[in-house]
């Protein structure tokens, strides 16, 4: 796991995370540590975002291999307790193209919403290479390949979340978790990060804490009727086990409206897809359970099927 993090996700983006998923992947002592977790509690964000959280350090193997072992009492439990919650406002670049092209105004229900800062893509701004939409926010930057940029920001009538877990935007401690879940060298999602924080305090959504298979038809029914229901997610359900995984596919199929999903192919399976466009891990954007392209974890690039 770690040595394909490393190579598949960290390398040229992030040289500490390289560095130091190559370090654990060879360290036994840390790895007979992580293995007394459960499986989904052992990946390398969620560990490297703990030891950040807590203050230490991951400029350097040694260090944080020290730091680690030593706390590891208090690294354990933020490991059991916490849950990657991601809340990148950057992937709302992939939900756009898709959410501009639908029936406005649209009913948004996000599912693994963490903070509800993918509730907000109305007010974002947006730059596709060289073609700007939008004029206040964070601007999100994504390069786009095989479809025209669009043309308009979506009309949102009504937005909604959903998390086992969500978090307080306002809350000092929530921050700084979702501050520690950015990776080091990237200060522009940081940056971007506490902008759409403001526009969530400001204009806070509607957050519901619930499983998604038991709460997403009652938060759904809320949705105004003249508004087209969206429900989406981005890189949440890996952490759900599989027989719920697909009570939810069950589910969110029978709901009127529309169904984003932007997931790995191993977590939801599609025939025929044509090969990524290059070694690195890429999810796969979704409308209705019909793929339409290859993205990357944080928003920063799509490339569309032909």
């Amino acid at each position: 796991m770690y040595a394909d993090f490393a190579v598949r996700e960290a390398r040229g983006i992030s040289p500490t995370y390289e560095r130091l998923s190559l370090s654990v992947a060879g360290d036994e002592e840390i790895l007979a540590l992580l293995d007394t977790l459960p499986s989904a509690k052992r990946q390398p964000n969620l560990l490297f975002g703990v030891v950040r959280f807590l203050g230490g350090p991951v400029g350097e193997p040694a260090a944080f291999r020290d730091f680690t072992v030593a706390n590891w009492p208090a690294v354990e439990a933020g490991l059991r307790t916490r849950a990657t919650q991601t809340n990148e406002d950057g992937r709302c670049a992939l939900l756009l193209p898709v959410l501009a092209s639908l029936r406005q105004p649209l009913a948004l229900l996000e599912v693994g919403t963490a903070a509800g800062l993918g509730l907000h893509p109305d007010r974002y701004s947006y730059r596709y290479d060289g073609h700007l939409l939008g004029s206040s926010g964070p601007i999100l930057d994504c390069a786009l390949t095989g479809t025209a940029p669009p043309t308009r920001l979506p009309e949102v009538a009504w937005r909604a979340g959903l998390d086992l877990n969500p978090l307080d935007i306002t809350d000092p401690g929530d921050l700084a978790w979702l501050e520690a879940l950015i990776w080091p060298e990237h200060s522009h999602r940081r940056d971007r990060l506490r902008a759409a924080a403001a526009i969530a305090a400001a204009h806070p959504p509607m957050l519901t804490r619930g499983d998604l298979t038991e709460e997403l038809l009652p938060l759904a029914a809320r949705a105004p009727a003249d508004a087209t229901l969206v429900v989406f997610h981005t890189s949440v359900l890996y952490q759900v086990p599989q027989a719920r995984r697909a009570a939810f596919v069950d589910l969110v199929r029978e709901l009127p409206g529309h169904w984003i999903a932007v997931e790995g192919p191993d977590v939801l399976a599609y025939e025929g897809l044509p090969p990524p466009p290059d070694q690195a891990l890429h999810n796969v954007l979704a409308l209705d359970g019909r793929p339409l392209a290859w993205t990357r974890a944080h928003g920063q690039a799509m490339a569309w099927f032909a």
